[in-house]
């Protein structure tokens, strides 16, 4: 682990320009500098870079960040490896943190683990292409299959012998541990003996995403009874088969720059589409996702699209994982290829275009496919299709995105012949279900010994009454008000409130940092953010209010999150230069005065986008409450609708307050 120190002098070193103009060719324009955009296709230069922030940022796509998140985007690295990057090309001489004799030990035996694999590996291509059995057996079998030589080459393919333990005593004799042999499954030991798992098939490498082999698949050629035409290492101390993806360290990079990731079956399905020209492909070695395969692909884009044989019993099978995909709010579309033909058998008789094309015809949105699927399954049966019914409601209740949950809604309204009322309903009950098994609760906070204690006359509290404070949800109306509280929280958050200098016969205030004022004011009133990005970063900013070090935009510009670096850069741009993309995404947020202005406005701007997400948050209580009327009145409940009335009345109170300090005017019609 790098410790904070060395990362800061990293993070100082990095020139933003220096490290850009690596990979972008850059003019100067103005203070900044601007060229193509290296992560989508870019005619007119939109990518700026701006030394005097530090930063970078594409102004048509979005993309941007700090010089270790641009290398993380751009060269596909986690953000460690991305650090370690910019520390070789700034002679930053690395400081782990001091890791104990138990962690010390565990961490040399995996990295033994790992120099057994790429042994191993280098070991089965040598016999491939050198040996007289490999070439004969081996390499005669991939050039059947219709692989090139530089496609085998690529996947480093190999071959094991026949012969009962070769690979093992050649291993031992050049001074490799058994234990370790046994622990990565390229043996198996018995009793009195020792054999090679592998032996007499053709080879598949596993990578890992920063190209380490950690593990092997290995298909046998020979006719055999009682055994598996494939077989793959076992589960060990550096494979976890759920966390790893057959092809995604040949894939990444073009994942990222088409933002669309294929997902086949098999390992020969990957290698055929790579040497048709489609790289952007990866597979789950023919088993149903996993939520750690899930995310390994998230990290690159959230489109996918699953590409299917059309074996109706092996599709059914998959949907499970399919729906995890949903969950994790990934969009997927599924493309069934012709009869008879696999991914690996049908690329082989096209080109990328003509795959692309095919693909961009046929391909189906996942629910309506899933629908259609189980519609034809089910038939006329009542029982089936009122499982159908259910298992849709499922699938849908599960989508992160209201919206994409209400499109689905309608669209398999009219495709199951369901009232649209009735599917709400039910997707609104499993939805509901399904956010009480996750656990969303309010914050919780570690205990802290803040040296603000304010004084409850100074800032009168709301009142808001308990049962109209609301929950963490994933999306919410309040995204706009809340980024500009976050706007604050990055940076401002550790000045006083008080900037300006006192008038004669002003009394001076008591210190009270930004970020402690918004702690204070937003829990007084049980509020508190709800979208799940900006909450993070504002419950990470609270626990760091301690840390004497703490600098919120530089912590956050460095943060290994992408998402919050993104974020945290394009809340350091000034207004006046966010982009189209960050004002569709987030809305539009007030403009201010320059950094030094503003900070001498802090007492008042601060408490003021706080009470405009206070206002927000009561506007839209009072709304619903409306809509509950109109139902209550409509089913004749009078004294519901009395229960409704008073409430609003409470809320009406809170809203003529928080009229009071914005300076409008409410009127109220019931």
């Amino acid at each position: 682990m790098i410790d904070q120190l060395t990362i800061d002098r990293i993070m100082e070193a990095a020139r933003i320009e220096d490290v850009v103009a690596e990979f972008v060719t850059l003019k100067k324009k103005g203070i900044n500098f601007v060229g193509l955009c290296p992560f989508h296709s870019d005619k007119t230069p939109s990518f700026y870079v701006s030394p005097s922030k530090n930063i970078c940022k594409c102004f048509a796509c979005g993309e941007g960040g700090s010089a270790v998140h641009f290398i993380m985007k751009h060269e596909q690295l986690s953000y460690y490896e991305a650090l370690r990057y910019l520390a070789k090309k700034y002679n930053i001489e690395i400081q782990e943190k001091e890791l104990t004799e138990e962690q010390k030990n565990a961490y040399n035996e995996r990295e033994s683990l790992f120099i057994l694999n790429e042994y191993a590996r280098t070991y089965f291509v040598n016999t491939l292409h050198q040996h007289s059995e490999g070439k004969t057996v081996g390499l005669s079998y991939f050039r059947e299959r219709g692989f090139r030589d530089d496609i085998i080459k690529k996947f480093q393919l190999g071959y094991s012998l026949e012969q009962r333990d070769a690979l093992t005593q050649d291993a031992l004799k050049n001074g490799f541990n058994k234990d370790y042999l046994v622990r990565t499954g390229l043996t198996i030991e018995g009793d009195n003996y020792v054999v090679d798992r592998f032996r007499g098939r053709v080879m598949f490498p596993v990578h890992t995403l920063s190209g380490k082999v950690v593990a092997f698949g290995g298909r046998i050629l020979k006719k055999a009874e009682n055994t598996g035409k494939y077989v793959n290492s076992p589960e060990s101390d550096i494979y976890h088969k759920s966390d790893q993806l057959y092809g995604i360290y040949f894939a990444k990079q073009a994942i990222s720059k088409a933002d669309c990731c294929f997902l086949v079956e098999g390992y020969t399905d990957v290698i055929s589409m790579h040497q048709a020209g489609i790289e952007n492909v990866v597979s789950s070695s023919g088993t149903a996702l996993t939520i750690g395969q899930i995310k390994l692909i998230h990290r690159f884009t959230t489109n996918i699209t699953v590409i299917y044989d059309g074996d109706a019993a092996g599709i059914k099978a998959a949907l499970r994982g399919i729906d995890l995909l949903l969950e994790d709010g990934m969009n997927i579309k599924v493309v069934l290829l012709p009869n008879g033909e696999d991914p690996d058998s049908f690329s082989q008789k096209q080109n990328a275009e003509s795959f692309t094309s095919y693909i961009r015809q046929h391909e189906v949105d996942f629910i309506r496919f899933k629908t259609q699927l189980l519609l034809d399954d089910a038939g006329e049966d009542p029982i089936k299709r009122a499982s159908l019914i259910s298992d849709i409601v499922n699938s849908i209740s599960i989508i992160p995105d209201g919206i994409i949950r209400s499109v689905y809604t309608r669209d398999c309204s009219v495709l199951l012949g369901v009232d649209e009322r009735v599917l709400i309903d039910e997707i609104n009950k499993k939805r509901l279900a399904y956010l009480e098994k996750e656990g969303q609760k309010q914050p919780q906070f570690q205990s802290q010994q803040n040296s603000f204690q304010p004084n409850p006359d100074d800032f009168p509290p709301l009142n808001i009454p308990e049962e109209f404070q609301p929950q963490i949800v994933a999306n919410s109306p309040f995204d706009k008000f809340e980024l500009a509280i976050l706007y604050y929280v990055v940076r401002f958050g550790t000045l006083q409130m008080i900037q300006r200098e006192l008038e004669e016969g002003e009394e001076a205030h008591e210190n009270i940092t930004v970020l402690e004022y918004i702690k204070f004011d937003l829990e007084r009133d049980g509020l508190w953010f709800q979208n799940t990005l900006y909450k993070e970063i504002l419950e990470e900013a609270i626990n760091m209010m301690e840390d004497q070090t703490f600098v919120p935009a530089r912590y956050f510009l460095a943060h290994p999150k992408q998402e919050i670096s993104r974020l945290t850069a394009n809340l350091l741009e000034d207004r006046y230069e966010l982009s189209k993309v960050h004002t569709k995404q987030y809305g539009d947020v007030k403009k201010e005065e320059t950094p030094m202005a503003e900070e001498k406005h802090l007492e008042t701007s601060v408490p003021r986008v706080l009470t405009e997400l206070k206002d927000a948050f009561i506007t839209h209580q009072m709304r619903t409450i409306k809509e509950k009327m109109k139902h209550a009145q409509k089913a004749g409940d009078f004294d519901g609708s009395v229960v409704l009335m008073q409430q609003l009345k409470e809320l009406d109170g809170i809203k003529k307050t928080l009229a009071k300090v914005l300076g409008e005017r409410v009127i109220l019609r019931y």
